[in-house]
């Protein structure tokens, strides 16, 4: 019996506007998410993948209103996390919960270990005092870390263990989402299978669900039960992880795979390098946005923009060679 959805997300639109002259009016928009369909399953890893500036961590931060979407639909459980005032959206913060990039910049370096874990468990009144410690102990314990490093400041750790203690302040309110956004990049690669044996653990004992952010495409087929590939604001692909890499159907995706390295000198794959640049999501190109760079575009392609459809077995993608 498959697993309930927990999160659906419907054509979700994020524009920055660009302002100018005088008076400061909008003379344009970045628009970093164009129209984006996902769900994810209780209990499941969804991975996000694409390159640099294709509105990835955007998604992840609209997702959890930590950014205003322009529009489109967040459904958390049957709740509309978009309709949510301030004090419901405060309640549900304890189910979404996110592990940032950068393990150093986002912890506090005034503050201790302890009160970083322990200061989300006192706003939403999960615990104090001795009880508070006891269980953040528990936590750092959890994550492989001790008890006594919740006296210490976050300057006094390694990356690894930064990003540990990031892992430790996102459980400490026993969320059941998790977006994990490229949460291994800045970390060295022995450190990275660390961590992410860490999450994968951390999900059996918890039964948390992830959404994981990433532009490392090995990373994320060794998590990862689906894969949705990013382009220019738009997913292009979304499949299961062993159909994606064995399957993919998107040029795109193709692209992107054939960029991953062998660790065997005597196995080639046939590069498929993408001519030219991504273009600016201030301005986009008419019709598939990938069509710049495509070698099969057609003149379709150029015009009207592919529809996003179920292809069989839950294989989604967007591409016009497809429907021929």
């Amino acid at each position: 019996m498959a697993a309930e959805v927990l999160l659906n997300v419907k054509n979700l639109v994020k524009h920055f506007p660009i302002k100018g002259g005088i008076f400061g009016r909008q003379v344009g928009a970045v628009k970093a998410v164009d129209g984006v369909d996902f769900f994810i399953r209780e209990g499941e890893t969804l991975g996000l993948v694409g390159e640099s500036g294709c509105g990835k961590s955007t998604t992840g931060r609209v997702v959890l209103r930590l950014l205003d979407a322009t529009a489109g639909e967040v459904w958390f459980k049957d709740k509309d996390v978009m309709a949510l005032d301030k004090e419901e959206m405060r309640a549900l913060r304890r189910e979404m919960q996110i592990i940032f990039q950068d393990p150093y910049a986002s912890l506090n370096p005034r503050m201790t270990v302890g009160n970083i874990i322990g200061e989300a468990m006192e706003i939403h009144g999960l615990a104090s005092g001795k009880d508070k410690e006891g269980k953040v102990a528990n936590l750092l314990e959890t994550v492989g870390l001790t008890a006594q490093h919740m006296r210490r400041y976050p300057h006094e750790f390694s990356g690894g263990q930064r990003q540990r203690i990031g892992v430790a302040r996102a459980l400490a309110v026993d969320p059941s989402l998790i977006i994990c956004d490229e949460p291994v990049s800045a970390l060295d690669v022995s450190i990275q299978a660390q961590v992410i044996n860490l999450m994968q653990d951390l999900q059996n004992e918890f039964g948390l669900t992830y959404l994981f952010i990433a532009h490392d495409l090995s990373v994320v087929k060794h998590i990862s039960d689906r894969v949705a590939v990013m382009y220019l604001g738009k997913i292009v692909e979304l499949a299961d992880k062993h159909e994606l890499y064995n399957n993919p159907q998107h040029p795109y995706t193709q692209a992107l795979l054939s960029a991953i390295p062998i660790p065997d000198p005597n196995v080639k794959r046939d590069r498929i390098i993408l001519e030219g640049d991504v273009p600016s999501p201030v301005n986009p190109p008419s019709g598939c946005h990938f069509h710049t760079r495509c070698k099969y575009a057609m003149d379709i392609c150029r015009v009207e923009d592919p529809v996003f459809k179920d292809y069989g077995s839950e294989h989604f993608a967007a591409c016009h060679l497809l429907e021929r």
